[in-house]
């Protein structure tokens, strides 16, 4: 059907752009998108005769990233709309069918957060109905959230309902702009190979529509349509008690919280968690306890970005008397904290401190239940390569199993089934951007039961009259100071990327990493993106390789451990540096200017921004 681009005269408001494959994929849109809206979208652009903007929408496709498909709302291929979720979930159906034969009474978990955009008429609660319409018109039973829901809720109702797959549509801390398509596998974690290849596969071999994929109202009338929210959080507020340990004491405590969600879902479902915890609720930021998928009161909707997008829970919390404001981002499956010191400044954590202070925490009360030495070295904790290594100073010293993964939850979840299998017990597991997993009953990360589980240490903590920070202070008097430091540059153009990591890989010559960075001398390379470790006896790189992103890391001489890598989910240069200190080591001021001194230097030799014209992180 779509190769009969002769007719295109009939079918278009203009003449041929003599870009075969460009006419060919014009045909198809307008052949087959029903979303009026974005159907004009791309009728004006042909009017218009906007080539370059036409090759960008359509002749290229989304890919699965580290998070899944995500890409900006609006008409095209590569972009987030009903067509392209609809082409998404019918090459879904077709591997599953495949790899399950009991698909059908099986089904799949549907959850979705609050963004939208009218421009396009295209909102998340519509995509995630587009979703289930698709797999009930094959009747396969679909079990679709009537309400938005965190992105946890979706990988935790795959396994307790036993459910073959799970969608969350969501773009998670992205800007407004933007949204995705989140796959989760029958073992509650996010898709991998080869079953992310596999998709991508079958989307592309079943692109043109079934007519019955449309009926977005299918889900409201379809008997196979099952809503899971009230035993799903239900069953998700029990079973977050596991990892609550002080509940008398959560009931007492003077401590006061103020909580943002962020304009987006997580108000009510932080609210419950503290509940099940025995708390009084949390105070909400009233301007950002609604939905709103402008995010209007932040520049943008990423907690992690600290202060300046804090404003409001901070100037609510002096207000209030609270000492520590908790954020989760728009999906609830992250969260930023912070705290007020003794001088009445704020002291917003990283992602490495929090993990630092919940790993120690999570360890704390295991001991306190399992006294026998030998229940500690059944449990494991994990990390992503590019976050803290406080979790291995922990593991070394208290004679636990660590582990680390490459970047991002999927791989982290498809580790634990692994570990699990051994006899290990999962206790903790975290990634620098804040997101973090305490117990073993989700998957992924989980910005509600982190939240939770931050208020009952610092309750604790209070209990004991040290604060969070304090606290911190003795964990790296114990275990070693770790000093890290994140940051990102922006950059929109993936030739000017491929130019950057090409100079890195052959900097002395072919194959040729560099030796030392602005004096300082690099003794180890390691490069999962083409599989070289200079630190390994054949040369070869432990972690996966992963050819479709760029990550180098570089361990210096002085023993600062630096990370260049591109972002799974935006259009960002991130780089991670960080100094571990010898236990008991107090002075740890040379320290860090020695770390912002690397990590100065590897940001302007190695990313060369100016020349490369980066955009630096503003906030």
């Amino acid at each position: 059907m779509g190769d009969h681009v002769g007719d295109l005269n009939a079918n278009l408001p203009c003449h041929s752009t003599g870009d075969l494959q460009l006419d060919k994929a014009i045909y198809q849109w307008i052949t087959w998108d029903k979303n009026p809206k974005t159907r004009a979208q791309i009728e004006a652009l042909v009017q218009e005769g906007r080539l370059e903007e036409l090759r960008r929408r359509l002749c290229s496709r989304m890919s699965f990233g580290t998070a899944g498909l995500r890409a900006a709302m609006g008409a095209g291929f590569a972009l987030i709309n009903d067509l392209t979720i609809i082409q998404s979930t019918q090459g879904m159906y077709k591997y599953l069918a495949k790899y399950f034969p009991d698909l059908e009474s099986r089904g799949l978990v549907v959850g979705y957060d609050t963004r939208g955009q009218e421009a396009s008429n295209c909102s998340s609660e519509r995509l995630a109905k587009l979703t289930a319409a698709v797999m009930l018109c094959k009747d396969v039973p679909v079990y679709l959230f009537s309400k938005y829901v965190p992105t946890p809720f979706v990988p935790y109702a795959v396994k307790k309902l036993g459910a073959a797959a799970g969608v969350m549509i969501t773009a998670s801390h992205n800007p407004k702009e933007d949204n995705g398509y989140k796959v989760y596998w029958e073992n509650g974690a996010q898709i991998s190979s080869p079953h992310d290849k596999e998709i991508i596969r079958c989307i592309e071999e079943s692109t043109e529509p079934w007519s019955e994929a449309w009926n977005e109202n299918l889900s409201d009338s379809s008997p196979l349509r099952r809503d899971p929210l009230e035993d799903i959080c239900r069953s998700y507020m029990e079973e977050l008690k596991l990892v609550c340990f002080h509940r008398q004491l959560n009931a007492r405590t003077p401590l006061k919280f103020v909580h943002s969600s962020f304009h987006g879902v997580g108000h009510e479902y932080v609210q419950q968690a503290f509940q099940a915890f025995g708390f009084s609720p949390p105070i909400p930021v009233p301007e950002q306890k609604d939905p709103d998928p402008e995010f209007s009161t932040v520049s943008c909707p990423n907690p992690e970005e600290g202060e300046s997008v804090l404003e409001l829970s901070l100037r609510l919390a002096e207000k209030e008397g609270a000492r520590v404001v908790l954020a989760t981002d728009p999906d609830a499956d992250r969260l930023a904290v912070a705290e007020q010191c003794d001088n009445c400044r704020w002291r917003v954590f990283t992602g490495n401190e929090l993990a630092a202070l919940l790993g120690w925490w999570m360890l704390f009360n295991w001991r306190e239940t399992h006294p026998d030495p030998a229940d500690t070295q059944r449990i494991c904790m994990l990390a992503t390569t590019v976050s803290s290594k406080i979790l291995k100073a922990f593991a070394e010293m208290e004679g636990f199993q660590f582990e680390e993964t490459l970047p991002g939850f999927k791989w982290t979840g498809n580790k634990m089934p692994e570990l699990e299998k051994e006899g290990k017990v999962v206790l903790f597991a975290f990634e620098e951007s804040i997101g973090f997993m305490c117990g073993s009953m989700v998957r992924d990360k989980d910005g509600v039961s982190a939240a939770v589980v931050v208020a009952e240490l610092a309750a604790y903590l209070d209990s004991k009259n040290l604060t969070l920070s304090q606290q911190l202070a003795n964990i790296f008097e114990i275990y070693g100071s770790h000093i890290s430091k994140t940051s990102y540059v922006i950059c929109r153009d993936p030739p000017t990327i491929k130019k950057i990591f090409t100079r890195l890989r052959n900097w002395d010559g072919e194959g040729v990493y560099p030796k030392s960075c602005r004096g300082y001398s690099i003794s180890q390379v390691r490069d999962v993106t083409t599989g070289y470790d200079s630190s390994q006896p054949n040369q070869k790189s432990v972690l996966p390789v992963t050819k479709n992103s760029q990550m180098v890391t570089f361990t210096f001489q002085n023993g600062i451990v630096a990370t260049l890598r591109t972002s799974g989910t935006e259009p960002k240069i991130k780089f991670y540096t960080e100094f571990c200190a010898p236990p008991g080591k107090r002075d740890v001021s040379s320290m860090e200017a020695e770390l912002l001194e690397v990590t100065d230097a590897l940001v302007e030799e190695f990313l060369e921004p100016d020349k490369n014209n980066l955009i630096r992180r503003s906030v």
